[in-house]
């Protein structure tokens, strides 16, 4: 634990120095920095090379802390109490007097936010007074990242300071609710609809391809090995890296494995990484079965729909 605890406090001291940084959290490794400060904003936009329209997610301890930024109503409270800290994301209304920079948001009267379960990460924002603004720690449209030897594939020298909270628990993104107005998904991810439909005792409309943006994980080429990519697939064509959900009584060296045993959840955890290994072994096309399109299974085929617009 002491090892952790020095490693806060270099990530604080980044921090404090309006730098960016690689942090962990249990859905993918974020690029964080003061979500206060425009200089320090802008950093992570140009790091990630990421379109200035593309609002970015705001990661605070607690409620107490969030209180000072947005609006809060009785079905954020009904959501948090049951799944916060945790794989969701919530859009609320900004407050007036707010200090959160303008570049995050884009000028809007929203912001995304989001409280992390990832114990490394909830430590450091306990030594912070001001909350993160943390994308994922990719280059736009790329893979996201779900440990922190990604992060530092990704960004090289670019990036000041990486902490290490090892391989990501859940790994892929959250889920992403708005709650102004109609409560609406804007992002399948890491927390399965039906829960949070059970939650609030009614039916969610779905609307995860947004022309305006209001949410991040709407573009239509996102989450990109930078090689084609094709689902459903029977059978793969030679020399193609064939990914199944299950493990199957073969030696085939093209093939890749999401779970042992049919697991969404497994599977989900293993998507980056494996793509990752397969771009890394130098294959130049992906063949993807057929993912069962339930649970966690829809994320999984959002992810994989949005890589295949390569």
């Amino acid at each position: 634990m002491k090892s952790h605890q020095s490693n806060i406090k270099k990530a604080k001291k980044y921090l404090n120095n309006n730098c960016c940084i690689g942090v962990p959290t249990e859905t993918v490794y974020g690029l964080a920095a003061n979500a206060y400060v425009d200089s320090a904003v802008k950093k992570i936009f140009k790091l990630k090379k990421r379109p200035k329209n593309n609002p970015l997610i705001v990661h605070y301890l607690s409620i107490d802390s969030l209180k000072k930024d947005c609006l809060i109503n009785d079905k954020f409270m009904k959501l948090y109490k049951k799944f916060s800290p945790g794989p969701i994301t919530y859009i609320l209304k900004l407050k007036k007097n707010s200090k959160i920079s303008k570049k995050v948001t884009n000028n809007h009267k929203n912001l995304a936010v989001r409280f992390p379960k990832h114990a490394i990460f909830k430590n450091l924002l306990k030594q912070l007074d001001y909350p993160l603004a943390a994308p994922s720690a990719n280059i736009a449209t790329k893979l996201s990242t779900v440990r922190a030897a990604d992060v530092k594939e990704e960004f090289g020298n670019k990036i000041k300071y990486i902490l290490d909270g090892g391989k990501c628990s859940i790994g892929i993104e959250s889920t992403i609710i708005s709650l102004v107005g109609k409560p609406t998904i804007l992002r399948l991810g890491g927390l399965d609809v039906s829960e949070i439909q059970k939650t609030l005792g009614s039916k969610i409309n779905v609307d995860i391809n947004s022309k305006n943006k209001t949410a991040p994980g709407q573009s239509r080429l996102h989450y990109s090995p930078g090689i084609p990519l094709k689902m459903n697939v029977i059978k793969p064509e030679n020399e193609e890296a064939f990914i199944l959900i299950k493990k199957r009584k073969t030696k085939l060296k093209n093939y890749f494995y999401l779970s042992t045993k049919n697991n969404l959840n497994e599977a989900a955890k293993n998507l980056y990484s494996c793509l990752r290994k397969i771009k890394k072994k130098g294959y130049k096309s992906i063949a993807v079965e057929k993912i069962p399109d339930k649970g966690l299974g829809k994320a999984i085929n959002d992810r994989l729909i949005r890589a295949s617009k390569y």
